[in-house]
């Protein structure tokens, strides 16, 4: 009987799985959460490459089990803007709502009439749970001068420490002075920039403060068991990842404030064979802004999670930055320009091309200066001149400079300047009614659900921030659009995990984590071309799990000394590697091919990681990340989206309460009221124990974390 019964189950399954896979039919890969908006993408090419690889669906559409064939949901799917073909992807659609699909489990979708099927995805509340963590071990990946054990990384990636020989970072010399051994200071640690072994001050930084953001805007998501190694030391992981990068950013400082704006550094495959030496650069004022920023919020975290000793350093270090930036408000440093005579230092160009790119970072650090000290100079130099960030003197809100919003808006919280704050406010709920943001939404402008105006180099990076922007309306604003934005924010989760013309989840060798089509090249010096690193299902490694890669770039260019003046017949042989035609001239959003070939075909314009992008992308993903702390019914009860926000979250004596109506009470995870308050922003919280609490006022709750 047992064997009948397994035999039967087979049949059952392999009926279930006898359609034909189709990149047709596109999915998130992972899946979706129970209650989120769930809606598939049908694609019939028009104009690219795959033009010719028509698709016209069914008027029958199913939500199969995959488990055992059953179906559970049966649907027509409703044509895209009347048929009409989407220019920046070049396709006709059609989207399939499945919405009403909540139980857990394994599914696809299946064009009955065509027996066509999609990837397989899960619906489950923790769905993006195990993402995140491989996500966030591309720090650990990317560390430089830490072993990386097998143990931690794997055995397929494990590699020595790097760049600790002589006259690497241990004993790094200056840029100009290599052969004079009174310039040698302990510059290691940080991470890898991107695909090159590099570390760059300034975007250091803004990997640091995006990774506390992402702490302090949903600290309970975050645990101890990302297996790095810093895991079950009773802090979350993310916040031993931040530490690594703030001490490196502590090394980088000389004794009068001024930071190092670069440490450049050999390249080699694996990274713990690069020999040659290390060279830091010159201070400048940009960087220094910029390490002051992570500091200060850096002391706001560690304090609040009780390292107080390391909180007084980084408070330090902030000010000290801080003083010698405003004292110094024009120095400049080109790490990699003919004309100052630094060329070839570094990879990319650190120092920024105006004083406006420098303002968000003067901004960034006196806010967080003004929230860790309370002085109330920093929130007046805020005050002074947040009128000159284009959000406010354009009413427009756009991804290229989040970074200076997310400082207004935080700061707009912070403020003694009620009128400013609500300028800030307002501004930012008019911005993001505009065309590119929920007219956007609100008329389905993009059929993979996922707006974007202009497709750059990193596009992947400006597709997250545009999600985080949805998001912030709902975090900010007190707006009728909260939910819709929140729908909205979750579908640029979508298109990275594979809502996209490409059907591709542009996060690497995610294969065993539930992505059946992940990248499997990117541009990097560790999985390059040729090496065991070098391709997913083909070398025999692939690159490292979890990488997010750049994304489609119409603006992609192979080298101009292409195809015949390369410098030599091999050089010139490099520029037909590889077949570019489904790769250049194609509509915006199928500008992408996976490839690593270095230069003169330059892959790293395409499929080059960032932390820059990956950060963005993990602040996004924790959003949406399941909390499995709390499981009482006073969750169900009071647990809503609303106006009031909590600072410091998390808080160790105080808490400051911000759109509150009325009284303010304080729950236990139980439920339990423990206190009512009424006339007052700030609140103790000294007298209770460590744990989770929550903050209600009028129906609207929030969550906070006391250490």
């Amino acid at each position: 009987m047992r064997i009948f019964i397994s035999l039967f189950f087979l049949l059952v399954f392999t009926i279930a799985q006898a359609s034909t896979l189709t990149n047709k039919i596109v999915v998130d890969q992972f899946g979706y959460r129970p209650n989120a908006k769930k809606v598939a993408v049908l694609r019939d090419p028009i104009t690219g490459a795959d033009a010719a690889d028509s698709y016209a669906p069914g008027a029958n559409f199913q939500v199969i089990k995959a488990s055992d064939g059953a179906v559970v949901f049966t649907g027509t799917p409703q044509i895209w803007n009347g048929g009409a073909e989407d220019v920046s992807s070049g396709d006709r659609a059609w989207w399939f709502d499945f919405s009403s699909v909540t139980a857990e489990g394994s599914y696809y979708i299946l064009d009955v009439s065509n027996d066509l099927r999609s990837y397989e995805f899960e619906i489950r509340a923790d769905i993006y749970n195990e993402v995140l963590k491989h996500a966030m071990r591309v720090f650990f990946y990317q560390r430089s001068g830490h072993e990386k054990l097998a143990s931690f990384a794997g055995a397929n990636w494990a590699d020595g420490a790097s760049h600790l020989g002589n006259l690497q970072d241990l004993n790094c010399r200056k840029w100009d002075d290599p052969n004079n051994a009174a310039t040698e200071k302990d510059v290691h640690g940080g991470w890898y920039d991107a695909g090159d072994l590099n570390k760059y001050t300034t975007w250091t930084s803004n990997y640091v403060v995006e990774l506390l953001r992402a702490y302090r805007e949903n600290p309970a998501v975050w645990t101890d068991d990302y297996n790095i190694p810093e895991s079950g030391n009773g802090k979350p992981d993310i916040l031993d990842e931040v530490k690594w990068g703030l001490d490196h950013l502590l090394r980088l400082q000389y004794p009068d404030g001024s930071c190092i704006s670069i440490v450049d550094a050999d390249h080699g495959t694996p990274p713990s064979s690069a020999s040659g030496p290390s060279l830091y650069g010159e201070v400048n004022t940009t960087s220094t802004y910029a390490a002051s920023g992570a500091f200060a919020l850096g002391a706001i975290v560690f304090k609040g999670a009780g390292e107080t000793s390391y909180a007084i350093t980084l408070e330090a270090a902030a000010k000290k930055a801080y003083d010698w930036a405003v004292a110094n408000p024009n120095v400049l440093w080109k790490n990699n320009d003919v004309a100052s005579g630094t060329k070839g230092i570094g990879a990319g160009q650190q120092e920024v091309s105006n004083d406006y790119q420098r303002l968000k970072y003067e901004l960034r650090s006196a806010s967080f200066l003004y929230e860790l000290t309370g002085t109330a100079s920093y929130d007046n130099h805020v005050i002074s001149k947040y009128q000159d960030i284009n959000m406010m003197q354009w009413n427009f809100a756009f991804p290229f400079q989040s970074e200076e919003q997310d400082v207004l808006l935080h700061h707009a919280t912070l403020t003694a300047n009620t009128t400013a704050a609500a300028d800030i406010l307002n501004t930012f709920e008019i911005a993001m009614d505009k065309t590119d943001n929920f007219q956007a939404v609100e008329q389905a402008i993009d059929p993979y659900r996922a707006h974007l105006k202009d497709y750059t180099w990193g596009s992947n990076n400006q597709k997250c921030s545009v999600g985080l922007m949805f998001w912030e309306v709902d975090r900010y604003l007190s707006s009728s659009k909260a939910t819709l934005a929140m729908e909205a924010a979750e579908d640029y989760i979508h298109y990275i995990h594979g809502v996209n013309p490409m059907n591709l989840v542009y996060l690497t060798n995610m294969g065993l984590y539930g992505a059946e089509n992940s990248a499997n090249q990117m541009f990097h010096d560790w999985f390059k071309d040729g090496t065991d690193w070098d391709e997913a299902g083909v070398s025999a490694y692939g690159p490292a799990p979890g990488f997010v890669t750049g994304g489609p770039n119409p603006s992609y260019k192979v080298d101009a000394c292409c195809p015949s003046s390369c410098g030599s017949a091999a050089n010139n042989a490099k520029c037909s590697a590889v077949d570019l035609s489904d790769l250049l001239n194609q509509p915006k959003q199928k500008s992408y091919k996976q490839f690593n070939q270095s230069w003169p075909l330059n892959s790293w314009e395409i499929t080059e990681p960032s932390m820059g992008y990956q950060v963005e992308y993990i602040r996004l993903l924790s959003k949406f990340v399941h909390d499995n702390s709390v499981v009482t019914g006073k969750e169900e009860q009071v647990l809503k989206t609303g106006s009031m926000r909590v600072y410091p979250n998390p808080a160790v004596d105080q808490i400051k309460v911000t759109g509150a109506q009325g009284k303010v009470r304080l729950f236990d995870a139980e439920g339990q009221l423990l206190n009512v308050f009424e006339g007052a922003d700030f609140f103790s919280m000294e007298q209770y124990a460590s744990g989770l609490y929550f903050i209600e006022s009028n129906g609207s709750t929030a969550k906070v974390v006391k250490h």
